[in-house]
């Protein structure tokens, strides 16, 4: 190139130049900024619903009137559940939703119309929309073994669950952990009991 055919810069050419540099600079740190904000946000809210508080979607019509199908529910890890509490356990690659009856060493006895007891006292079961004996067999009353908890669905009629031996009474280490709040559909938003 010839020196002598070079156009020279002005002052408010370079100083633009270098407003443009300054702006694309400062925008690609903002880009990257945000897609590492988002990344960590991401992960951190992973991390918090695989391990703090799983949000599980309802399968099934066993926990009816208490749960339907479609609804999606919010656990909160633990390992301290007293009866009537809702948990979600892991049964064959599958996460089932049932209802904490009795603990390790209590006795279960059901009466052929559904009625349940533990302990010889019936307990209280507002829940439950229709008492049924279901599918039971299990030689009752049946006591539950050490560091198991016995669960069963509200819908009586066709949920499976410990009154089934091939379900059986849920082990500690199955327990994803205590339904608590349900986050869909919005118009019934709220705790469950």
């Amino acid at each position: 190139m010839n020196p002598d055919t070079l156009t020279p810069f002005t002052l408010e050419q370079l100083q633009e130049e270098l407003r443009r540099v300054k702006y694309r600079d400062g925008f690609l740190f903002a880009l990257r900024n945000t897609i590492y904000g988002l990344i960590t946000v991401a992960a951190v809210a992973v991390i918090v619903a695989v391990f703090v508080t799983p949000v599980l979607q309802i399968y099934g019509d066993s926990m009816t009137p208490t749960l339907d199908e479609g609804e999606v529910v919010v656990a909160v890890k633990g390992d301290s559940f007293k009866t009537g509490d809702v948990i979600a356990f892991y049964y064959n690659n599958k996460i089932l939703i049932k209802r904490v009856i009795a603990q390790p060493g209590e006795w279960v006895n059901i009466d052929p119309d559904g009625t349940v007891y533990v302990n010889n006292t019936e307990i209280d079961e507002p829940y439950v929309s229709g008492k049924s004996m279901g599918e039971c067999d299990l030689i009752l009353p049946y006591q539950v073994p050490e560091s198991r908890i016995f669960v069963m669905g509200d819908h009586r009629d066709v949920s499976i669950d410990s009154r089934s031996r091939s379900i059986g009474c849920v082990a500690s280490e199955q327990i994803v952990g205590k339904v608590v709040f349900r986050i869909w559909p919005l118009n019934a938003l709220g705790s469950v009991r």
